[in-house]
């Protein structure tokens, strides 16, 4: 960690709006939620009473059973998902983010709990760092905090639990295609008793096929046509709901006492218990309102799901249960419907079954996304399918496994009530953690009462562990699959975590010191040749054991050295004019710089094909302003000044665009051959990118009021950039010490390094052009 820093941001201006436009963007959101948050949850009334009724309770059938489930499905409902995530939950939003990384995020910013290892002072500045302001300033107060911080055992504990509720997510991606089409199909069954459940299968795999296999395409072409599909589902089932309570059983509005549920659980006793693993499927998919809070706001979710979504869903539950006392069969949902409109509530509900399955796939890839952005997930390739919306994005390999797992579970289990066991389980898992951290943002974030958070803990983590113990009992009838899927996963993360960490901290008790650089003289030792070598590297601060590595192995090194980090910042954004952080290593006449490019988990890491341009500007930028001795968004580094550099405005620096032509070739010294650089002017002019095809030159007029000695620096600057970039990573090979244990010998020597040889390179992550790469191999003892 840094020492403190004064950086000052300016606090971003938020236009003044009007309460007429503030209410009709919500209404708009609003509407454009139901096609992405509630079509798990709006697909519930498909499975619920199938799973209820399932087993042993089949026996107690009868009006008053009835009456009993209905009630207990009306309070879990009103209890869970509106008076704990619409009035309580939806407001720890983290900067507008939600999700189980969102709290874990919004924690670690006003407590010490974050395991990254790179985080440093200047990045508490960042405008979004601190949502709550002055309670964050008041926190140090709290004891809970305090012993948090203490001890590094009870952080790890509690990334831990933050993994397991991101891998139950992860899960859900599994099971909710799996069980919502199936679901949806088996209606066939209904009208058309030619079908087995063989071919019931069969169709719901080609539609699950059909649906992994369009998800490259994205899904904001579709989107604004998802939220009819989920309206005209939900004014179904609520109509066909009324009907069915006036048409079969006007007295099931008694149970809207909680009376009933006494009487249930008193009468069935253990088998009611058990039954509530069926219960609890009412409200899976709940945990979406928080999770996509990002592309809405808490308003919207909250008009969209007290207006519309609960009462047509408790009109529809309703409806069954006024069925179901009077016609004692166990599949309640499509028998209920009047033959009249059977085949469209069909049609409506193959739909929304299938853009139910979309969203919960679109939020594990931003989960996965989330995960990788703060070192808990392997480099995948994350492709952008929206230019305007940054949610939006695709997964391939994710995609696939997705694809083939959910396939696996469709074919293996082939019935929802198995499916729906194994669901429940890790619904019930994402709620409790949410209840978990819920406890301790109320405690160190909005800085409340530790009995008030008791009371939040005991009060829905009773009624959630209640169903949690009850979803155990059925881990051999299917539930097994969500605690395997996410033993993997975690398995798979908290390794890479742990992997990640140990290289970083061999980097930092490793690194070259100033006091060797500053024995090498401005030379550095060696040649010093034309051209800019950008050295990536994961430390923050100091000079990475690489560069030594390289400058005892080769005689020359480039003129201008600039040491690149790519880091995370616990926030879901940070604003472009906050990116960069620019410094200095060493004395004037070494040219050697660093750059820090910090971004959020929510951040698109967009292949920028500008990005030398406008860190040669930026380098520009922080030239002048430490000539000028500015001190506005600046701070002091343990190996030099560094200052946030925004969009340069004011650079003697100026930026020319002309068309590459390959005369130009050769008419620049150069640290590269000729026949290299007849190459790289041919990959060039040969590249399918338009911005390749063009040369982007500087120039320094001449102005007699800036600095000689800022000219000279900002000429050899320029000209090093005519000269090239070169791209230095290191090959790092990760062993475990010989003294290790044999599971960190398992992990490091097996685990770490097989995801490291299988996942994408770090060359290929960061848009790196292999022509103007090079790799320096380092084996790290950890």
């Amino acid at each position: 960690m840094d020492s403190a820093v004064n950086v000052y941001v300016p606090p971003p201006t938020t236009p003044q709006v009007s309460w007429k436009s503030y209410y009709k963007s919500a209404l708009f959101l609003a509407y454009q939620s139901f096609g992405v948050v509630y079509g798990d949850l709006g697909t519930s009334p498909l499975y619920v009473y199938k799973s209820v009724f399932e087993g042993k309770l089949h026996g107690y059938m009868d009006e008053e059973t009835v009456f009993g489930v209905f009630s207990t499905i009306f309070w879990t409902f009103t209890l869970i998902p509106l008076i704990k995530y619409v009035v309580i939950v939806l407001s720890a939003d983290d900067n507008g983010e939600g999700g189980t990384f969102a709290l874990y995020s919004l924690l670690c910013r006003h407590a010490k709990l974050s395991m990254l290892p790179n985080q440093q002072a200047a990045d508490e500045e960042v405008s979004t760092y601190h949502k709550f302001g002055q309670a964050a300033q008041n926190s140090g107060t709290s004891t809970l905090k305090k012993f948090f911080e203490k001890h590094k055992k009870m952080r790890t504990g509690l990334l831990i639990v933050v993994l397991v509720g991101t891998c139950m997510v992860i899960g859900d991606g599994v099971l909710t295609p799996a069980i919502s089409v199936l679901s949806s199909v088996s209606g066939l069954q209904v009208r058309t008793t030619k079908l087995n459940d063989r071919e019931v299968v069969l169709i719901s795999c080609i539609i699950l096929v059909g649906l992994f296999a369009l998800q490259h395409f994205g899904t904001q072409k579709v989107a604004f046509m998802f939220a009819p599909i989920v309206i005209t589902w939900l004014l179904c089932i609520s109509a066909v709901g009324i009907y069915n309570v006036v048409h079969w059983n006007p007295s099931i509005l008694r149970a809207f006492s909680p009376y009933y549920v006494y009487k249930f659980f008193r009468r069935t006793g253990k088998d009611g218990w058990i039954s509530l693993g069926g219960v609890l499927l009412s409200i899976t998919g709940t945990e979406a309102m928080f999770a996509d809070l990002g592309h809405f706001t808490p308003l919207s979710i909250r008009i969209a799901f007290a207006g519309f979504v609960y009462p047509c869903l408790i009109l529809s539950y309703l409806g069954q249960a006024a069925f179901l006392s009077k016609n004692k069969v166990t599949e309640s949902f499509y028998k209920s419907i009047p033959e009249a409109v059977y085949w469209p509530v069909f049609v409506v509900a193959t739909l929304a079954a299938i853009v139910g399955s979309q969203a919960v796939i679109s939020a594990t890839f931003s989960i996965v996304k989330q995960c990788h952005a703060l070192g808990c997930f392997p480099r995948v390739k994350i492709v952008h399918t929206s230019k305007h919306i940054n949610g939006q994005i695709y997964i391939p390999e994710i995609n696939w496994i997705l694809m083939i797992l959910c396939l696996a579970v469709t074919i293996g289990f082939r019935d929802t009530t198995i499916i729906g066991n194994a669901y429940g389980i890790a619904a019930i898992t994402v709620m409790f953690v949410t209840t978990c951290l819920m406890t301790l943002v109320i405690v160190i974030v909005w800085q409340k009462n530790v009995i008030l958070a008791i009371v939040f803990l005991l009060f829905f983590g009773s009624i959630e562990g209640v169903y949690l113990s009850a979803s155990f009992t059925k881990v051999p009838q299917g539930g097994w699959a969500p605690l395997v899927l996410a033993m993997v996963f975690m398995i798979v993360m908290y390794v890479w975590h742990y992997g990640t960490r140990r290289k970083y901290m061999f980097d930092l008790q490793n690194k070259v010191s100033m006091k060797w650089i500053l024995t090498l003289g401005p030379s550095l030792g060696i040649v010093r040749v034309p051209g800019i070598g950008l050295i990536y590297t994961e430390l923050v601060t100091g000079v990475p054991a690489i560069f030594s590595h390289f400058v005892t192995n080769l005689p020359a090194f480039h003129q201008v050295l600039v040491f690149v980090c790519i880091k995370s910042v616990p926030v879901p954004y940070v604003p472009h004019e906050e990116r960069y952080l620019i410094g200095r290593i060493g004395p004037k006449v070494y040219r050697m710089y660093r750059c820090i490019v910090r971004y959020g988990y929510k951040d698109v890491q967009k292949d920028d094909n500008d990005f030398e341009n406008r860190l040669i500007l930026s380098i520009a930028e922080f030239i002048q302003m430490e000539a000028e001795g500015s001190q506005t968004s600046s701070c002091e580094s343990l190996d030099g000044r560094m200052a946030v550099i925004s969009t340069p405005v004011r650079s003697a620096v100026r930026m020319v665009v002309s068309d590459l032509s390959s005369d130009m070739v050769g008419s620049i010294p150069s640290s590269k051959s000729p026949t290299l650089q007849s190459l790289q002017s041919m990959y060039e002019i040969e590249s399918p990118r338009s911005e390749r095809r063009r040369r982007i030159r500087f120039e320094v007029p001449r102005n007699p009021a800036i600095d000689p000695s800022v000219m000279e620096e900002l000429s050899d600057l320029i000209e090093a950039k005519d000269a090239g970039i070169a791209y230095i990573l290191g090959h790092s090979y990760i062993k475990a010490r010989k003294s290790s244990t044999f599971l960190k010998k398992f992990a490091i020597d097996v685990g770490y390094s097989f995801l490291r040889k299988n996942c994408r390179g770090p060359a290929v992550a960061l848009n790196i052009p292999h022509i103007s790469l090079i790799e320096v191999g380092m084996i790290y003892y950890v």
